[in-house]
């Protein structure tokens, strides 16, 4: 995937992330603000982009396991 890409597909994680948030979701990014990263900050390099999606990717699909388990 080019980099590119990769941000981009990191912008869209995040802004699944702000949807959760402000509609009140119990979910926690903590692992992935501790990485300090944003979408915006193109400088980054393409590793620490493809964490950032990685790890904000884990705790969005966590997010869905529980609330498919919760609603059933």
């Amino acid at each position: 995937m080019k980099k590119e890409e990769l941000i981009h597909l990191h912008l869209l994680l995040a802004q699944l992330k702000k949807y959760c948030e402000e509609h009140g979701l119990e979910c926690s990014f903590e692992k992935y603000n501790e990485l300090g990263i944003s979408p915006f900050q193109v400088h980054r390099s393409k590793e620490e982009h493809k964490r950032a999606v990685l790890v904000l990717g884990t705790e969005l699909a966590s997010l869905a396991m529980r609330d498919n388990l919760i609603r059933g």
